[in-house]
């Protein structure tokens, strides 16, 4: 059987309703019958695949724990499920007190998505870890799955027992992929890795991570060589200009959004050889390979979360 997660769309929620509308109404869209009937719907779906599915979220409400916690007795009571709940970032320790005292197996904790950087967090996380991980063994007495969350310091430093985030998704859509630092005859994953751009075409490419042209022709040497180790090619394309209602033929492609042109005339990228340069698909399968290698370098699931140890290790923030 796959282990299914399954989220409830709480952040997307969020990010329209209070974000996007700059909190002019605050939080009353989550007191409004349409939010409830989302919570409803949301509900009947798990009912529904609840045999395919592992695990599911409440659909919490962003830094309003009152309110997450409602939806939580709510879909306990009402709908017989018992989603994992979820304390974001800045929450008051009493509510993870609160759920930890309830005998939950399975918490989650709000990661590094709204607009909170990884110091400010990691001042936060170390006490929610302190009071998750508070027996003598320091192993955590619950299962922690991290939302949003895959800064490389934030995984090493915490004993989650799972994490998610989109980065991998969002590199590749905008031409990045991602490889380890290599010393000593291998790859290494416990440090930074390189946020190699290899697309010319990305708004976001120098944001993100530095071109391949860029690098030393040492480094350029190794990424090459790890994306042949793990089974792709770099590519090939070549460019020209063609009118805007031009047919593309096999093998090409706009490399403009139409809405961008100014001209009479549009750029067509012509794909000589499929690659990570020009196939956000095989980014992706490179990304998600160097997210799963670097997961079997992570020390198994329950490990004892010190501060005393950070500390000495050097680790810190």
């Amino acid at each position: 059987m796959i282990d299914i997660f399954v989220d409830s769309g709480a952040h997307s929620l969020y990010t329209q309703e209070v974000i996007k509308k700059k909190h002019q109404k605050g939080y009353s869209y989550f007191e409004s019958d349409e939010f409830w009937k989302y919570v409803d719907d949301y509900a009947e779906f798990i009912k529904k695949y609840k045999n395919e599915i592992s695990v599911y979220v409440n659909v919490d409400v962003i830094f309003n724990p009152e309110l997450s916690w409602e939806v939580q007795q709510y879909l306990e009571n009402n709908h017989g499920l018992k989603p994992l709940p979820v304390i974001h970032y800045g929450t008051d320790f009493k509510w993870l007190e609160h759920y930890l005292s309830k005998d939950y197996e399975y918490i989650g904790l709000g990661g590094i998505g709204q607009e909170v950087n990884i110091q400010d967090w990691s001042v936060w996380g170390d006490r929610a870890f302190s009071l998750i991980c508070d027996t003598e063994d320091r192993l955590p007495k619950v299962k922690v799955h991290g939302f949003a969350m895959t800064s490389l310091r934030a995984m090493l430093r915490y004993p989650w027992y799972s994490v998610d985030s989109t980065t991998w998704v969002t590199f590749s859509r905008y031409g990045v992929v991602m490889v380890p630092r290599y010393q000593g005859r291998k790859w290494i994953y416990d440090e930074n890795c390189w946020n190699v751009a290899v697309s010319i075409y990305s708004s976001k490419q120098k944001e993100l991570g530095k071109h391949l042209n860029t690098f030393s022709p040492k480094e350029q040497e190794l990424i090459i060589s790890y994306i042949q180790e793990k089974g792709f090619k770099l590519g090939k394309s070549s460019h020209k200009r063609e009118p805007l209602d031009y047919e593309l033929k096999e093998n090409e492609k706009w490399s403009e959004k139409k809405k961008d042109v100014k001209g009479n005339d549009r750029e067509v990228e012509i794909i000589e050889e499929h690659g990570v340069c020009n196939d956000y698909r095989e980014r992706d399968m490179m990304n998600a390979m160097y997210f799963n290698d670097l997961q079997k370098t992570i020390q198994p699931w329950p490990w004892p979360f010190s501060l005393n140890k950070i500390i000495q290790s050097g680790f810190g923030l």
